[in-house]
């Protein structure tokens, strides 16, 4: 369910491309001729993959050869393990590909190399995509593209640290979820939105836990944050990637693509395959920080079955619809001090069917929300369903914290955002920088040590009629348990241009005067064309 920039860099750079991952999605796309998108996804991304590793070891294996004479093998597995480098064998370097490229054996030979890499390297078993050699993939292209890939430096020292492959991966990730429609949107999650939603959690440290992770990019990003904000977090000047994480995808190839984005950044994560409702792969969990982003309103998720499950106890989900059953899915797995973050449908704010409204009482009752944001509309490549994020936090009064009990956050940010192209939106850095600021100093998390300095955000909370609003559990009660923030934030303040009411009137009669004489000056041309033409008033 995850976008990115490329490796130029930008103060507001969520998702749009900004370098040559475009112009290299033009040329690969070219190459894919009849084949579907999902099924060429996994052609496209397994040889990126296979060209990020192949360019590490080689340039390992070019420094290794120059110490030859100082003991180094340039032919040792464990050379390359030390530096936290994939050991590549001589039938998967990309050298060797390249040069059978034009041979119509050149999809068995991928599949080898796929096959080989695994053999020797125990973390991608089972991970890589083996099936190239394949009668319906047509050979002269897949040549076409490994001489297109060859073109580009994704593993080596300085690409790893701009980290090219990973915004190329994810550019791709992006592009593919355009092009499959809402197929692509079940694991695909916009870079804007994931982004907010770690920018809001901040997991420095502790379990990180994502029940349908998709293609891994909550744990990228969680990943991302922790670097950028490397300096007055609050943990000694220095941010450590003090995190565990864990998530689970039901869907095998979206699956391998999850093992395969954490891979190329060296970030390890228990990333389990099943089906969380039905098999959930860490029954005993408690996460500090939960982020997800699970697909909406789903009617077959086999609910049916679950009639009696432990986790529904804020009431039984219905099924025909996954919404609520996801909500108590996290709530079941959040620590005693956790907070989690994701994104659902607009209409779990709101639905009163099936038993939704009691359960959605049941957990304000509780005090477990703590903030609701509504989003703008076009965010996602998958579907037009207006979008919201919830927040929920076991413990309100958590001493980091100022104690919010019986309080809900109430953000309206559908407003924000600018347009990508012509059917998408994003939500700029500054968009994502006032939310969290926002969220920040409404917990009080700003100036605690929790939130670098550098954020800008102001300690004192206030209103901001139309943009947010700080609601106590009798507001919410008015309303009827429904937790959409546009009830609660009111309408935005019109500002006073500070001029006279006369005056003002007065420019604008003159103004419609000027408009009502230019209107008639038109009319008179209109009709004289007319007339000049044959068509006149008079001759009808």
């Amino acid at each position: 369910m995850a976008k990115r920039k490329n490796n130029t860099s930008s103060s507001n750079a969520t998702g749009a491309a900004l370098g040559y991952e475009a112009e290299l999605w033009k040329m690969a796309d070219a190459l894919r001729g009849s084949m579907d998108a999902a099924e060429y996804k996994h052609v496209v991304l397994g040889l990126i993959f296979l060209k990020y590793i192949s360019d590490a070891f080689e340039e390992q294996h070019a420094k290794l050869e120059a110490e030859r004479a100082q003991g180094a093998d340039p032919e040792d597995p464990d050379e390359y393990r030390a530096e936290n480098i994939f050991w590549v064998p001589p039938e998967a370097r990309w050298a060797h590909l390249k040069a059978q490229a034009k041979q119509p054996t050149i999809g068995q030979l991928v599949d080898d190399a796929m096959a080989g890499i695994e053999r020797d390297n125990p973390a991608l078993k089972g991970v890589l995509p083996k099936d190239y050699a394949r009668p319906a993939l047509d050979k002269t292209r897949l040549g076409q593209l490994i001489d297109l890939i060859s073109n580009i430096k994704v593993g080596d020292a300085e690409a790893r640290a701009k980290d090219v492959l990973g915004r190329v991966y994810e550019y791709f990730l992006s592009q593919f979820a355009s092009a499959e429609g809402k197929k692509g949107g079940e694991f695909y999650t916009p870079r804007c939105v994931v982004k907010l939603l770690v920018e809001m959690l901040e997991p420095y440290r502790g379990r990180v836990y994502d029940p349908c992770c998709g293609s891994s990019g909550m744990f990228v990003q969680s990943m991302e944050f922790i670097r950028a904000h490397a300096n007055g977090n609050g943990n000694g000047g220095k941010a450590k990637a003090d995190i565990s994480i864990y998530g689970q995808e039901s869907n095998y190839t979206t699956w391998r693509l999850a093992k395969m984005n954490l891979a190329i950044r060296g970030i390890e994560g228990q990333i389990a395959h099943g089906d969380t409702f039905h098999n959930d792969r860490f029954p005993d969990l408690k996460a500090d920080f939960i982020l997800a982003n699970p697909p909406f309103n789903v009617s077959d998720w086999g609910g049916e079955r679950l009639r009696d499950d432990k986790r529904w106890k804020y009431g039984v989900p219905p099924v025909g619809n996954a919404n609520f059953a996801w909500v108590q899915h996290i709530v079941h797995h959040l620590a005693p001090l956790g907070v989690a973050g994701f994104v659902l449908a607009n209409g779990s704010m709101s639905s009163q069917q099936s038993g939704e409204g009691e359960i959605r009482k049941n957990l304000i009752e509780a005090d477990l929300v703590d903030c609701m944001v509504a989003l703008p509309g076009q965010l996602f490549y998958s579907t037009q369903i207006p979008a919201c994020l919830w927040f929920l936090a076991r413990d309100k009064k958590n001493g980091r914290f100022r104690d919010r009990r019986g309080q809900v956050l109430f953000i309206d940010a559908r407003k924000m955002g600018r347009m990508v192209d012509r059917t998408h939106r994003e939500l700029t850095d500054e968009d994502i920088k006032k939310i969290a600021d926002t969220y920040h100093a409404w917990r009080g998390t700003v100036g605690a040590g929790l939130v670098p300095a550098h954020h800008g955000a102001t300690v004192t909370y206030c209103d901001i009629p139309g943009f947010c609003k700080s609601a106590t559990l009798d507001d919410i009660r008015k309303h009827s348990y429904v937790l959409t923030p546009g009830r609660y934030v009111g309408a935005a303040e019109q500002e006073d241009d500070g001029e006279p009411f006369e005056e003002k009137m007065k420019r604008l009669v003159a103004q419609l005067r000027e408009q009502q004489a230019e209107a008639a000056r038109l009319d008179t041309a209109i009709e004289a064309n007319l007339e000049a033409l044959g068509f006149g008033s008079e001759s009808s």
